[in-house]
């Protein structure tokens, strides 16, 4: 049986033109850019990825992406796979081990944080029905306060004829930007939830992550003009 490659030993084209952040010298990253950044698919609305994906970026305040991306497993391994009910369940015995497991980030207000807005995220699916649904919800008021047309928000949803729940889905296209107006007003609701470690570019960036924001570059050979 053939085994399979990890991230680190993939094989991909150094030759295609890519973001300007991605590091050529990491194939992890480049894994990354290449197949899951600003790709909006059945996963974006899916709570466990999105759980996760939030998470993680919550834990980059202050660092790289590439830095969080690099622990991506030993989070996943400590999280419990990011199961929503046993991260809200945690208490003191389970954060002192985190904070004792060197192979993640260590920073007690971050762990202690991922904790609590993983209570308040939880709340928000139960309010919604789902977190993509909280998402969706700012989404459509901020198109339509700045009247975004079918040239600036497109319908790229991976199976759209499959998944009639991403049908019409509308993303953003912009790049050369850290926020905007509406990771402004995710990040307001969710700081007002509570939820820290929530600036308005963590959630921007979470939004680039999962593919609301579409941000490739227009260099690299993913962009879609």
């Amino acid at each position: 049986m053939t085994a399979i490659k990890s991230d680190s030993e993939a094989i991909f084209d150094k030759n295609l033109p890519r973001c300007k952040w991605c590091n050529l010298k990491n194939p992890k990253y480049v894994a990354y850019h290449d197949n899951e950044w600003g790709i909006f698919s059945e996963k974006s609305t899916d709570d466990k990825y999105l759980f996760e994906m939030l998470t993680l970026e919550s834990f980059q305040t202050g660092l790289s992406w590439e830095c969080v991306l690099n622990k991506r497993e030993d989070f996943r391994s400590v999280y419990d796979g990011f199961d929503l009910e046993k991260v809200s369940g945690y208490g003191e015995e389970k954060i002192a081990e985190l904070l004792e497991n060197p192979k993640i980030i260590r920073n007690r207000l971050k762990v202690k944080a991922s904790i609590s807005n993983a209570r308040i995220f939880r709340t928000i699916c139960l309010e919604y029905g789902s977190f993509f649904n909280f998402i969706k919800k700012f989404l459509d008021e901020y198109l339509c306060k700045n009247a975004v047309s079918e040239n600036e928000a497109t319908k790229n949803a991976e199976d759209v004829e499959k998944k009639s729940a991403l049908s019409g889905m509308k993303i953003i296209h912009e790049t050369g930007r850290s926020t905007n107006g509406l990771s402004d007003a995710i990040s307001a609701e969710l700081k007002k939830r509570g939820m820290k470690f929530m600036g308005s570019t963590i959630v921007y960036s979470f939004l680039q992550a999962i593919g609301v924001i579409f941000s490739h570059d227009e260099e690299c050979f993913l962009f879609r003009g």
